[in-house]
């Protein structure tokens, strides 16, 4: 039998974290909105040492399903890929 010793904290892998963002109009108070949760979560992200930036997935427009927001439709694609582990 080989026994191998574990060592404390061995990284294991960076997980890799995507995150979304979306407002409902196109207002100049939703731009800012919508700038402001970009800006959140790719500090959030970077920060984290642990994680890897994927991509910051976003819609811009209304949109009452799933169809209508292209860019949550690409992010699913990408976890279908199991090319994300997290979102934000």
């Amino acid at each position: 039998m080989k026994i191998v010793k574990i060592e404390k904290n061995v990284k294991i892998g960076l997980l890799r974290v995507a995150a979304y963002c979306r407002v409902s109009t196109l207002a100049e108070i939703q731009e800012e909105s919508y700038e402001i949760q970009r800006e959140h979560y790719k500090q959030l992200i970077e920060k984290n040492p642990d994680w890897v930036l994927v991509k910051i997935y976003a819609d811009k427009k209304s949109g009452t399903s799933a169809n209508n927001r292209p860019g949550f439709l690409e992010m699913m694609e990408t976890v279908e890929q199991k090319k994300i582990d997290m979102i934000l």
